[in-house]
């Protein structure tokens, strides 16, 4: 297998389809990776409705990121371990999908979205139409090999900073090559959504950190709303993220994020820390 499927593809098998309705599948974690980012499990299901929607269509259109109401972070998942997708579709027209969708490990569940909208653009603009076509048969029939992923890109944050407690800003550098860029997408490659979002969380982490905690607790991601990708990242741009805490409690945390490029405004989100 070329890098085509295996550089950014979460979806291994698909089980159960009602066209235009809804989708089951499942991925496998591969075993050798260090750690399995959860916001890749919001991009496995994401894929998967994407297939739905893609299929539904005669694969004339494809949806990318674009809204986000409600993403629950509910637990961890760990290498080796198989994700059991499933997502429905809402509603389906020439321009915009809306789906809900969630993910378990052996019946207990990692990720819940709620009220996701995708854009539909026409697929030839980022891939070619027969290769998909043909992942989608494999996928729907045979399944594909489990744990061909060789692990993204590491995208570290530079020039971390901000004010104790109150907010944290870092710049990110997108790769001008990256292995996912082979599968997203081969004719118009943009940092992946879901890439840029672990990026984000990982200067709120920064940001938690700072926070008032007691001995053997800590601030955990329970929640990202209002998620909202505004446009594509193509590579080599220079990104310039900002988190801030917008309210504190005794057990729980808000914190607003944005991600600009200059002046542009390319995604902004809110997030929920509750205190374990």
């Amino acid at each position: 297998m070329d890098a085509h499927f295996r550089a950014f593809t979460f979806v291994d098998r698909i089980t159960e389809l009602d066209p235009g309705r809804q989708i089951r599948g499942r991925y496998t974690i591969p075993v050798d990776v260090p750690n399995f980012p959860a916001t890749l499990v919001t991009e496995a299901v994401g894929q998967l409705a994407a297939w739905a929607a893609m299929a539904a269509l005669e694969f004339k259109s494809r949806p990318v990121a674009g809204l986000a109401t409600h993403i629950d972070f509910l637990t961890s998942v760990q290498p080796g371990q198989v994700l059991e997708l499933s997502a429905e579709l809402e509603t389906l027209e020439e321009d915009a999908v809306a789906y809900h969708g969630n993910a378990q490990v052996d019946g207990r569940p990692v990720i819940a979205l709620r009220d996701c909208v995708g854009p539909m653009l026409p697929l030839e603009q980022f891939d070619d139409p027969h290769a998909i076509r043909e992942r989608f048969e494999l996928l729907r029939h045979h399944g594909a090999l489990p744990g061909t992923w060789g692990n993204v890109t590491n995208l570290a944050l530079d020039n971390v900073g901000g004010q104790h407690g109150e907010s944290a800003h870092a710049t990110l550098h997108v790769p001008n090559q990256a292995p996912f860029f082979a599968d997203h997408f081969p004719r118009r490659p943009v940092l992946p959504g879901t890439l840029l979002m672990n990026s984000n969380l990982e200067l709120v982490a920064s940001l938690a950190a700072t926070l008032p905690a007691s001995a053997g607790r800590r601030w955990v991601l329970r929640r990202v709303s209002d998620v909202k990708l505004r446009t594509f990242t193509p590579p080599g741009g220079t990104l310039q993220i900002e988190a801030k805490l917008t309210q504190l409690s005794a057990d729980a945390a808000s914190v607003s994020l944005e991600t600009r490029e200059g002046k542009r405004m390319i995604a902004s989100a809110r997030v929920r820390l509750e205190y374990a």
